[in-house]
């Protein structure tokens, strides 16, 4: 579908309705491109043993392919506003089909970079972007519980890890990748379910707005006629909202070069940079995620190190799978009580997630690998199920679009780093967990609790 296809105009949110297919899609999407993403850590060990390289070098492939769903997200909220929320998801599941899919004819670590790396983590980048930002469009009061919903299918890595070990014994590594190829590309008809939707009410806004902004109409040339394209004067001496315009013309042909300005504008649309709030949420998201993928992609390698069994380890994953699902649940329900901000839920789910973390270096048996994993995925999937609506309350839908693809985009860029570096701690045998120790101590929400009032009227001021 692309862009100039009609969206169906409401007044508010359904918060229902065919949300919840909206809903449904993006648990699918949840499930299997988290679930993907976190049986890396399954083949992170294949890997090393088939070609031999380091835990520094096998980790960047996982960084691309983590990291790149954040770094990508400016394509991806460029994608919806020009082809729609639809298409851009299509094109993404078409992308994480075919690396998987080459994948499985990799002959190195750079091979892999590339096809295991950089094609699924674009399309991942593009399928989470549009779901995010429809269901947006859908959901106002139970915004949380929706997402909530929806991201309790990245639990269901529990199916996805031992069945992954299976299949390895089976078929081998590249029997299975064709598999995952084949999986993933079940996400094309299940893009089909995000039929666009529009907010009058937000399009009101952002109309008057525009008008606002507009410079006065140009008079008519001579005899109150139209002037011809030979008497277009280009203004260059006086800018206007939406950058040089052409004076006077009124054919459809000029219209394109006068919208020309407006186009890059909106291609390079710096306003999230100007929200106080942007830099606040950008951080804290910056952290936490870093934080989150370091412990699943190293999982598995670090009980291998302790002598535990590697389809026990899978263990791990999927015991954190199903604990990570059932908290976002019941982190989505408390949110929708109100009892308080959305923002503290937040703040309280990552300062305990950045505890279990600090103690992370203890669990040197399996039952303290169990014990970490059950405690992570319980605050990792409460905070994960508040990331939305706490960035919704904040932006607003008309907003959110670009507001979500910035902070995405500054959040990739550290979280690239974060495995490559935790296997660069592993050769120097210390703990691959003492980078996210050291992070942990930078993830604070100190700026919303001493200027709460005026955090508040800020959030009030960017919303309308």
């Amino acid at each position: 579908m692309l862009k100039g296809t009609k969206s169906r105009p409401y007044a508010e949110p359904l918060d229902g309705g065919w949300g919840w297919m909206i809903v449904f899609h993006f648990f699918l999407v949840n499930m299997l491109l988290m679930g993907l993403t976190k049986t890396f850590a399954i083949f992170f060990v294949v890997f090393q043993e088939e070609f031999g390289g380091t835990s520094e070098e096998i980790g960047w492939i996982g960084s691309l392919l983590s990291s790149l769903r954040f770094i990508a997200a400016p394509l991806g909220a460029v994608l919806c506003e020009k082809i729609g929320e639809k298409s851009t998801s299509m094109l993404g599941a078409l992308l994480i089909c075919t690396g998987y899919l080459i994948s499985s004819l990799a002959t190195g670590i750079s091979f892999l970079c590339i096809s295991m790396g950089l094609l699924p983590g674009l399309g991942s980048a593009c399928m989470y972007h549009a779901a995010s930002v429809i269901m947006a469009k859908y959901f106002k009061k139970r915004l949380a519980l929706s997402m909530a919903v929806a991201r309790s299918g990245m639990g269901l890595t529990f199916l996805l890890a031992p069945l992954t070990k299976i299949l390895i014994d089976e078929y081998d590594w590249p029997g299975t990748l064709v598999l995952f190829g084949g999986i993933s590309l079940n996400l094309v008809p299940s893009s089909m379910l995000l039929r666009p939707i529009s907010i009058k009410r937000e399009e009101h806004m952002a109309t008057r707005s525009t008008d606002a902004e507009s410079p006065p109409e140009v008079p008519a040339g001579k005899d109150g006629q139209p002037p011809s394209p030979g008497n277009c004067l280009v203004s260059k001496d006086e800018p206007t909202g939406q950058g040089a315009a052409i004076s006077g013309c009124q054919d459809n042909d000029e219209a394109v070069f006068s919208n020309k300005p407006r186009f890059y504008k909106q291609l390079i649309d710096n306003s999230p940079l100007k929200n106080p709030l942007f830099y606040i949420f950008t951080w804290c998201m910056l952290f936490s995620q870093l934080a989150y993928f370091i412990p699943i992609f190293h999982l598995v390698a670090r009980a291998k190190t302790l002598g535990i069994d590697t389809m026990d380890a899978s263990y791990l994953i999927s015991m954190a799978g199903m604990t990570e699902t059932l908290m976002q649940l019941l982190s989505g329900w408390v949110a929708d009580q109100n009892w308080i901000k959305n923002y503290q839920y937040y703040k309280a789910y990552l300062i305990l997630c950045g505890i279990t973390n600090l103690l992370a270096p203890l669990a040197t048996t399996f039952p303290l690998l169990m014990t970490y994993s059950i405690f992570f995925a319980i605050f990792c999937g409460c905070y994960l199920a508040m990331m939305l609506p706490v960035m919704a309350d904040f932006t607003g839908n008309s907003t959110l679009n670009r507001f979500l693809g910035f902070a995405a985009f500054f959040a990739g860029l550290v979280i690239l780093s974060g495995p490559p570096i935790a296997g660069h701690f592993d050769k120097s045998e210390r703990t691959k967990y003492m980078p996210v120790s050291q992070m942990v101590k930078m993830r604070h929400y100190s700026y919303w609790d001493d200027h709460e009032s005026k955090l508040e009227q800020t959030v009030i001021i960017f919303s309308n």
